[in-house]
């Protein structure tokens, strides 16, 4: 970790690692300067060991693996290992929930999208949920993935002009209008999976706002 500036414990957001496909190292270490707290999902415990990653929580089910037999002896201490057998969560929620009781107000989320497409849907979907609660973001290679607040809601953030940004709801979203982008809407409704807000993006150097009534909608913040 670089010197040139300080972090604490739970004044910056914690960094959980999944189990999908990996960032690239240079994502992950931007990410590990500003997260003093990991937490890794028992799933990726072996990969996130050999990168030489200081970890402070592995959680999950370990259903898969006799994870006291493969890797308990060889753990260097401390390091807490939190056993969440709960099968009506995914181990990435048992995480959040973790964070959560330990008083964390935000977490950003890695390796959490690729490989299995279940898994990848089931990770960003979950997110709104938890708006109330703590401040989330997904982030890989590609995309940045957050929810927007509590309703009514209204965004507003700088971009950059073209910067790629699709709104993807959850279920469906009304009276959404926006204002700084290419493909605007005027009082308008996003239903998933009947039609969403892709490929969109930022007109001008400029704020860009969203508003909406109801629903759940995530931003998507994407490259090539």
């Amino acid at each position: 970790m670089s010197s040139h500036h300080i972090v604490r414990e739970k004044q910056e957001p914690a960094l959980i690692i999944a189990n999908g496909e990996a960032c690239s190292t240079e994502l992950l270490n931007q990410l590990l300067e500003w997260s003093p707290f990991v937490v890794v999902l028992d799933g990726a415990y072996e990969r996130v060991q050999n990168l030489g990653i200081k970890i402070d929580v592995i959680l999950g089910d370990f259903d898969r693996i006799d994870f006291q037999k493969e890797y308990l002896g060889k753990i260097q201490f401390p390091i807490e290992v939190i056993h969440t057998p709960d099968q009506d969560k995914t181990d990435l929620e048992k995480a959040i929930d973790f964070l959560i009781e330990r008083g964390f107000p935000a977490a950003n989320i890695v390796w959490a999208t690729g490989r299995r497409a279940d898994h990848t849907f089931a990770n960003i979907s979950i997110l709104p949920k938890y708006l109330k609660t703590i401040k989330l973001t997904i982030l890989d290679d590609y995309s940045t993935i957050y929810p927007i607040g509590a309703l009514p809601a209204v965004f507003r953030k700088w971009f950059k002009a073209e910067t790629p940004i699709s709104l993807i709801p959850i279920s469906r979203v009304s009276h959404l209008s926006t204002s700084n982008l290419k493909f605007e809407l005027k009082n308008e409704e996003l239903i998933l999976g009947i039609r969403n807000g892709n490929s969109n993006e930022a007109l001008f150097d400029g704020i860009v706002e969203i508003s909406y009534r109801s629903g759940d909608l995530l931003i998507m913040e994407c490259s090539d």
